[in-house]
């Protein structure tokens, strides 16, 4: 119920944002353009060195961390369901002299890469709660990895989306639900903002997330959970160390960010 209503819906969302963020503060699309890293510490340590490597980037946005990783030496692929954000992403690879493949899929089939597989699959930050199914997007990233190749994710902790808007309360369950949360947006994380827009997202736990990776025959190979996050997406999180966030009422108290490495 409500999948294929709410996937159309939120690419609609998609589309109005990605026209915000292209100008956003929260994206500094110039300042990266100059040479500051798009990625944080977290995933930076966590996939290491891509030097020579061919990656894959799941709901890149419009390719900010996907050209990142090209900078750092990997071949890089990013797919986004946007066709927005995907033009917006060629136009920087293309101004930036980023060599970048994108493609305007949602996860499932992706129709050009066929079987097509790849050293690391990549994908972080806001990804999950826009799927309404975890089986689709863990088989996506197990038939798009070299044996031996990993996957890795860096995520906004499920304890965190249990809070309310002002991060006081517990608004929400930890464990998902079959239907989704629907709600009417007029401005995004990011801070762009359009006319009144639906909104539809799914809860999913961390064993949601862990059995839907081990059932597509990936093997997990670490999990992190981290008490700050590195990007100011809630209105309740404070700066307390540059480029770190925490709960203004838990701080240091509740994970904020979950990470995971898993191998073919």
């Amino acid at each position: 119920m409500y999948i294929a209503e709410g996937i159309e819906a939120n690419r609609r969302l998609w589309e109005a944002w990605t026209k915000g963020h292209q100008r956003s503060e929260f994206y500094d699309v110039e300042t990266f353009a100059a040479g500051k890293s798009s990625l944080a510490e977290i995933e930076i340590a966590g996939v290491g060195d891509v030097e020579g490597k061919s990656l894959l980037h799941l709901q890149c946005h419009f390719g900010l961390d996907t050209l990142d990783w090209a900078r750092r030496g990997a071949t890089v692929t990013g797919v986004d369901f946007s066709q927005s954000a995907i033009d917006l992403a060629q136009a920087l690879s293309q101004r930036l002299n980023l060599p970048a493949r994108f493609i305007c899929s949602e996860i499932g089939r992706i129709a050009p890469l066929e079987d097509e597989q790849f050293d690391v699959v990549f994908t972080s930050y806001g990804v999950l709660s826009w799927l309404p199914d975890l089986t689709v997007w863990a088989a996506t990233i197990a038939r798009h990895l070299k044996p031996g190749g990993f996957f890795y994710m860096a995520e906004f902790h499920p304890v965190l989306g249990m809070l309310d808007d002002d991060g006081e309360e517990i608004a929400y369950s930890y464990f998902g639900e079959p239907e989704p949360i629907v709600t009417e947006e007029t401005t995004s994380y990011g801070g762009a903002q359009h006319e009144p827009l639906a909104c539809y997202q799914w809860g999913h736990s961390l064993s949601d997330v862990f059995e839907s990776l081990t059932a597509a025959g990936l093997t997990i190979e670490s999990l992190h959970e981290f008490p700050f996050s590195p990007h100011q997406c809630y209105g309740f999180l404070v700066e307390y160390a540059p480029g770190r966030y925490v709960a203004q009422r838990y701080p240091g108290k509740l994970p904020l960010i979950f990470s995971i490495k898993a191998r073919r």
